[in-house]
């Protein structure tokens, strides 16, 4: 799990192509509450299976108000993700998951409710990435984001 582990990330979300997120979502401002989107949204079906995109260690699982039911992984190159919305969970802290890990599905939940079913997937790195902060709208917090969409 360390920094020079590698990663190999895959659509969290069951059978979803590019046509199923909006590639210009991640760091999409305004975006209510959150002021910037700092991740990407994956739309499906209610109940639709979530897998974990990564190996790694699941640090907690629960419900927070913005996210809803939610999962956070740390992975390797000591990077969090970060899945929200979900309708069901599957999986619970310090678990051990891999890419065939079902950890919840597609939901509405936190300030999803009212919204299409929907994963929200981000990806935060603990070690900055310094060349990235910018004058855009929190620009020192894209130095911690990474956009998902990339590694699909």
């Amino acid at each position: 799990m360390g920094f020079l582990v590698p990663q190999h990330l895959k659509v969290p979300v069951k059978d979803a192509t590019a046509a199923d997120y909006n590639s210009k979502s991640f760091w999409h401002y305004p975006w209510g509450t959150s002021v910037t989107h700092k991740g990407v949204d994956v739309f499906a079906k209610r109940g639709t299976a979530i897998f974990s995109s990564t190996r790694g260690i699941v640090l907690k699982a629960g419900t927070v108000a913005k996210g809803g039911n939610y999962v956070l992984i740390l992975g390797p190159k000591w990077r969090l993700h970060y899945y929200a919305h979900l309708g069901t969970l599957k999986t619970s802290a310090f678990s051990y998951v891999h890419q065939n890990t079902l950890i919840g599905t597609v939901g509405t939940s936190g300030n999803a409710k009212g919204k299409a079913p929907h994963l929200h997937y981000a990806i935060v790195t603990l070690v900055p990435c310094i060349w990235r902060i910018d004058d855009d709208r929190q620009g020192w917090k894209k130095a911690f984001y990474l956009n998902p969409i990339s590694y699909f």
